[in-house]
């Protein structure tokens, strides 16, 4: 596992996954703030291309800094960039999930020059500033009726529209992460406990973190492919999010997962690999 330094000399992980003669993709991290290790092997994508997943600051094996207000989203962008040099690289393929797309898409903006391909999965769209209506939330959110788990979760999600859920409310929308709420989905869910860095989660969304309108400007620069690859059933990053992101660049697609959410590569390993393999290939 190598550490390098960021700018501001905080070690930072990198796990190296996979094999091949072809030049890693760069992995971020959604959560937010939740170290690299929940993203696996991406559905068996490291059979088809070698992965360098970082653990982004405090989060993992990677240090915490000395001034947590660089936990904030914008202010990690010089971390990728230091991974980018670390690695080798003059042009690489970049992907993010969730969160984490936050960051790739703050990168792509002030890099679009060191882009070869940006995958984006199931991302945040905080960065291009669109919002997912409540009324499209709970339209998803209704296709999960019948469920055992699907009161439960549904009168959480109201609490959390109305800004008042409690971390009981958090627990029971578990189950709409995930497309199947089954034994490995559980152990997956389990395992944020202590992955994520909450008072770093806090801060990397807090204001300043974000200017959508120079963000959605500067990403008509990013010449090169960009996927982004959304599941059907979820109620975060849904399949019209996902189209929004991808008509922000020139040579943009869309890839809607049937009966994934949140974490597609967990719901449809096959689908997943396949079309994330082929754009990446």
């Amino acid at each position: 596992m190598p550490v390098f330094p960021a700018p501001d000399g905080t070690g930072l992980a990198v796990h190296l996954h996979g094999s091949g003669a072809e030049p890693p993709v760069v992995c971020l991290p959604g959560g937010p703030m939740r170290a690299g290790g929940y993203l696996g092997d991406l559905g068996g994508l490291t059979a088809r291309r070698r992965l360098a997943v970082l653990d982004l600051r405090g989060t993992g094996a990677s240090e915490e800094p000395r001034d947590p207000a660089t936990y904030r989203c914008d202010r990690q962008v010089e971390d990728v960039e230091a991974l980018r040099k670390h690695l080798g690289l003059d042009r690489f393929d970049l992907l993010g999930h969730s969160a984490g797309a936050s960051l790739a898409l703050h990168y792509a903006a002030r890099y679009p020059e060191r882009l070869r391909r940006l995958a984006l999965i199931a991302p945040s769209p905080r960065a291009a500033g669109f919002e997912l209506p409540a009324a499209e939330r709970r339209r998803i959110v209704a296709r999960r009726a019948g469920a055992p788990w699907f009161a439960a979760a549904s009168a959480a999600y109201e609490a959390i529209a109305a800004k008042t859920a409690t971390a009981a409310d958090w627990a029971a929308v578990a189950p709409l992460y995930y497309g199947r709420w089954d034994s490995a989905a559980q152990r997956h869910h389990a395992g944020e406990r202590v992955q994520r860095n909450g008072t770093a989660a806090r801060i990397y969304n807090s204001a300043g973190a974000f200017e959508p309108g120079t963000t959605r400007t500067a990403l008509g620069g990013v010449t090169g492919p960009v996927l982004v690859l959304a599941g059907e059933l979820d109620w975060i990053a849904s399949p019209a999010v996902a189209a929004r992101l991808a008509g922000l660049f020139p040579d943009g697609e869309v890839v809607v997962l049937p009966g994934a959410a949140h974490y597609p590569w967990l719901d449809d390993a096959p689908a997943f690999g396949s079309a994330v393999g082929a754009f990446l290939a």
